[in-house]
């Protein structure tokens, strides 16, 4: 038998192969996307997946005005911040945030829930990038269209 095949490969910052994805939030549950689109940000569908390494793929959410939260999330669903003084912790539902800091803010807020609490993590937020609408400035990164329900 050939041992070379039994080689564990893993990926570094030069052989990490990052795409660019566009995924539209068109109807889509926001929980439920958002756990996909942590895992693309990751990694985690590629065969070279290195938990260390940023080999996930940079993601571009189109039509977020569009997204779903089911029940009566907006207005219970309480998002807690701190402002670092002695009882400011702070209360957030899901239509304020939104209100006040826009739409990308509450898909940054979910999906930072679902990453690495590390350095790593704070890096692959930066990978995200969400707009309101149908149109986005990427399209020089020749971005592929994914189905995202088509993704487990």
């Amino acid at each position: 038998m050939d041992t070379l095949s039994y080689k564990t490969i893993s990926a570094n910052k030069a052989t990490a192969q990052k795409e660019w994805v566009v995924i539209d939030a068109t109807d889509q549950v926001l929980g439920r996307m958002c756990a996909k689109v942590s895992k693309l940000l990751r990694g985690k569908y590629k065969p070279s997946f290195t938990p260390h390494v940023d080999c996930g793929d940079n993601v571009i959410i189109i039509n977020a005005d569009k997204v779903k939260l089911t029940g009566n999330k907006w207005n219970d669903r309480v998002f807690l911040s701190y402002t670092g003084y002695p009882g400011g912790q702070r209360e957030h539902t899901a239509a304020s945030v939104v209100k006040k800091n826009g739409i990308a803010k509450l898909f940054s807020i979910v999906v930072k829930g679902m990453l690495p609490k590390n350095r790593l993590g704070a890096h692959l937020l930066t990978n995200l990038h969400v707009y309101g609408g149908a149109e986005h400035p990427h399209a020089a990164q020749n971005p592929k269209s994914i189905d995202i329900n088509s993704l487990k």
